[in-house]
Order: structure tokens, then sequence, then C-alpha cells
């Protein structure tokens, strides 16, 4: 009997998960390990809009300043100033909580990048208006439009003395694959990298057979998609998760939706701004396909669950 019972407890001890003092020093993870999974966790914590300002300003200081005389430092200003004032008007007559700044700048920041005017009336002006649509055009829980589409849009057709930044800021391709990952990362963290490539992906589909047909050079389509405005349309306006479907699916369709009307509108119809135009028409048609096809609202502040960084 004593001899089974020191058996039994020979096996038991054998076959017993190890206790974290006898687990091999290598196998747990290091100072230097838990640190760098620390601090991946806390950057997927953050709101994408923080990525998007700090490129949103990258382009705006090396991209527009530096390079588009056209664009004076003063309307920038003031550009920031009245977007701002009208985000913290809104605020404060709402009694709106939780809401800060954020969407603001990026606002601010779209409406510098993307439009230009002979005076200095006109940035403040829009980026007025498109934070206050923010506010007053929405429709089940949403905003409608894209508030620096509204601005660009108001800027060519309603208000005098302004137009839209044709976005030629130089080819190098330094800057190309700059803006490109930047904006991925971008969408990536906004949860809509797929709306954006479905859209780059589709708009370049029909400017190569354009091309084919045409019998023309591949450097008129690398021309074509070498604009800084249609990146910037690609990677920080159709995928706003707030003005875009719930549902994937029905994103990767609403993508080529706006790829072929904006293609018809540039090259059939022969008119300017063609995927800007394409986005402000079509938008409408998001809260029905979200009425009828009802999926998850995106929300811009990341779950505050715990996250173990330390396995």
């Amino acid at each position: 009997m004593q001899m089974a019972k020191s058996a039994a407890a020979a096996t038991a001890e054998t076959f017993a998960p190890p206790t974290a003092a006898a687990v091999p020093v290598s196998v747990r993870a290091s100072p230097l390990v838990r640190a760098a999974r620390g601090f991946v966790a806390a950057f997927r914590r953050l709101d994408a809009r923080v990525f998007q300002i700090v490129f949103l300003g990258s382009l705006l200081l090396f991209g527009a300043l530096l390079r588009d005389f056209a664009l004076q430092w003063e309307q920038v200003v003031l550009t920031f100033a009245a977007g701002l004032a009208t985000q913290a008007f809104w605020i404060k007559a709402l009694g709106l909580k939780k809401v800060g700044f954020l969407s603001a700048f990026v606002t601010c920041l779209g409406t510098s990048i993307l439009v230009r005017a002979d005076s200095l009336w006109v940035h403040p002006l829009l980026a007025s208006l498109a934070m206050s649509s923010k506010f007053t055009i929405r429709i089940r829980g949403k905003h409608l439009y894209n508030p620096a589409n509204l601005a660009v849009i108001l800027a060519i057709a309603v208000v005098p003395g302004a137009w839209a930044s044709p976005g030629q800021w130089g080819s190098d391709v330094l800057i190309g694959l700059w803006f490109v990952c930047l904006g991925v990362t971008v969408t990536t963290s906004a949860k809509r990298l797929d709306i954006a490539w479905a859209f780059l992906g589709s708009y370049t589909a029909l400017l190569a057979a354009r091309m084919l047909i045409l019998g023309q050079s591949e450097m008129v389509l690398i021309h074509q998609l070498g604009n800084g405005a249609l990146l910037l349309f690609t990677f920080f306006m159709i995928s706003d998760p707030m003005t875009t479907p719930n549902r994937r699916p029905l994103r990767l369709a609403y993508a080529f939706l706006v790829a072929a009307f904006a293609f018809v509108w540039q090259f059939h119809l022969f008119q300017p701004n063609g995927p800007v135009w394409a986005l402000f028409l079509l938008t409408p048609l998001v809260p029905l396909i979200d009425w009828l096809w009802p999926g998850q609202k995106h929300s811009w502040r990341p779950s505050t669950r715990p996250i173990n960084v330390l396995s």
C-alpha cells in the first residue's frame, strides 16, 4: 500500500503543471519584450484621428505650404480659428459630453490642403460651415457629409474666388510612398482599409482600361494616379468611417460605385474634380444602405477593455 501511494505521488509530481518559479527564464517575457508589447497595445488604443492629424499636418507643411504658393499661412491660421471656434460653439450649445476637437483639427487641415482662394475670408467660412454640418445635418446618429468633402464642394460650386487644389506637389517616389504608408496606417486604425483600397483599385482599373482602349502610354496612367488630391481623397475622405456604410460588403460596393461615378464625371462628362463630386452626390445613399442592411456603427474610441501584455 505504501509503495502504491509513493508511485501515485511520483506520477502526480511528474505531470503537475510547473509553477511560475519553475518556468525557465528564457520562456518568460523579458522586460524589453513586455515594454514593446505595452507600447504596441497603447499604440492600438490611440484614436485614429491622431494619426490623421500627424499625417495631414506633415502634408500641409511640406506639401502645400512649401510647394503650393497659392496657399497663405494667414489662411491656415484663420481656418483653424474658425473651425475650432465653431466646434466649441456647438459643443456648448448642445451640451455635448465627451466630444473633443480631433475631428475639427482634421477638417481644418483637410480644408487648408484641398481648397485655394484669392482672399482671406473663404477658408474660415468654409471651415465654419463644414463643422456646423456635422451637428446639423445628421441621419440615424451619423453626420451625413464628410466635412472636408462638403468644404471642397462649397468652394468650387458656391463660394466665389475659390477652387480645389490640384494636389500637384511633386512626383517624388519617396513622398508617394510616405503618403500611402501613412494613409494605410490611418485607415487600418479606423477599420476602413477595405473601402480605401476598393476605391483606388476600381478607379485605377477604369483608368487603365481607358488607357488601353485609347492606345495611350502608361505614363498617362502614372500621371493620373500621381496626384496628391486623389490619394488624399482615397485615404482621408472616402474612408471616413462615419460617412460610409457600416457593413463591409456594402462598403466595397459603395466604393466601386463612387469610382465609376467619378470616372464618368471626369472622362465622359469632362468635368473636373470627379471623385469629390461623386462622393458628395452619392453620400445620401449611405443612410439608406444602413437602414436597409444594418451593421455595427463605428466608434472612434477603441475599447477600454484591459489588454494582457505580459503573456
